[in-house]
């Protein structure tokens, strides 16, 4: 668990940074996919830390990558 609290948050980023700059060079969809699960991992993080702002900022996020999730796949 002690890893998880202490990592999860530097490869959480790289992901979300990543998805960024996939974004920007206009690669879809691994950019959606990049992203995604780095507002995942963000958001367990915020869950096991009880940090609300990050819980409430990444998780709001989930239900958007959804929406890009269900346009690629319908």
């Amino acid at each position: 668990m002690n890893f998880i609290k202490n990592y999860l948050k530097w490869i959480s980023t790289a992901f979300v940074l990543t998805g960024i700059l996939l974004t920007n060079l206009n690669v879809y969809p691994l950019n959606i996919f990049s992203h995604g699960f780095g507002v995942l991992g963000w958001t367990v993080s915020g869950i096991l830390n009880k940090e609300k702002a990050i819980i409430v900022n990444f998780g709001l996020q989930i239900p958007l990558f959804m929406l890009g999730y269900i346009n690629l796949f319908i």
